[in-house]
């Protein structure tokens, strides 16, 4: 049985804190890089960049193309659609990092309708407390902004959590090298609806503007947070119970909303603190439980 995270160097502890920070970090470089793309570009600028370079280094999926098809409309053009169209209307990034999160619950849900994973008791009360976070958060949101773009960020969730369930039925042997295929299959849709929804004189103008800001802003989103990330926390399962590791996800909304406050001034209203409260202590019941039980060591991961 592989070591828990309280018995080795304290390296790998601070390896998944350094995952979680970047992943919720990546929250306010995405808010940063709408300034100047639209949502569904820059997310298919995202994925085209995470690809080309390591597509050449990775070897095949190693799972029947279907489920690379399934993932990549699921997760990269429905959640991150989704997501940055979202975020592009208003949501907050640190908001949108804790929000997201609730895929957690969401993919029980689908869990259990579609491979009959009949959740725990706790698992049921954490998901109840995380909802009325959610609600909370919503309310409070719904004061002064559109609740459209709540929504939007809420269906992400959705839409990731039955990634998560098409990801644990395919179980793909080699983490690191599925989402790099799955990242070039979901460009390509990704282009296509920004073309059509978004128009090529809004794409064009987007381009020809770019900076080093902006090729800074794709490469963090998709290098550090999707290939140094993913990477790193594939090593970390591969080395640790995934019990001692998936929770350290929970940091990701704390990270998010941290550095929305510090980088960008996202306001931290009392009532979302405790909307927030509750949501991690939602998850942590709901993610907790779920890590103890036996799962494939590439198990879906929090990828922002």
């Amino acid at each position: 049985m592989p070591p828990t995270l309280d018995r080795v160097k304290p390296r790998h502890v601070a390896l998944a804190v350094l995952v979680a920070t970047i992943w919720g970090v990546n929250f306010v470089v995405i808010k940063v890089g709408l300034r100047d793309f639209p949502p569904l570009l820059f997310s298919a600028l995202r994925f085209l960049a995470a690809a080309v370079p390591a597509i050449f280094f990775v070897g095949p999926p190693r799972v029947a193309w279907r489920w690379v098809l399934a993932v990549a409309l699921f997760l990269g053009v429905a959640k991150f659609g989704l997501l940055f169209i979202g975020m592009d209307a208003g949501m907050p990034a640190g908001l949108s990092s804790l929000v997201l999160q609730s895929q957690v619950f969401f993919t029980i849900l689908f869990a259990a309708v579609v491979l009959r994973e009949r959740p725990r008791p706790a698992q049921l009360a954490g998901m109840a407390v995380a909802a009325a976070g959610v609600v909370l958060i919503a309310v409070d949101y719904g004061v002064g902004s559109p609740i459209s773009a709540l929504l939007l960020v809420i269906a992400a969730a959705a839409a990731w959590g039955v990634s998560n369930v098409v990801t644990r039925y395919a179980q793909p042997p080699d983490a690191l090298s599925f989402i790099v295929w799955v990242s070039a299959v979901a460009a390509l849709p990704l282009f296509a609806l920004s073309l059509l929804v978004e128009g090529p004189a809004a794409d064009l103008a987007a381009l020809r503007g770019m900076d080093v800001g902006n090729v800074a802003a794709i490469g963090f989103i998709a290098w550090v947070s999707t290939l140094l990330g993913f990477g790193l926390w594939g090593f970390l399962l591969r080395e640790h119970d995934a019990g001692a590791v998936v929770p350290f996800a929970l940091l990701v909304p704390v990270a998010g909303m941290l550095s929305g406050w510090l980088l960008l001034d996202e306001p931290l209203t009392p009532v979302r603190l405790a909307g927030a409260a509750l949501i991690v202590a939602g998850m942590a019941a709901a993610t907790v439980i779920r890590a103890r039980q036996p799962a494939p060591v590439d198990q879906p991961v929090p990828v922002s």
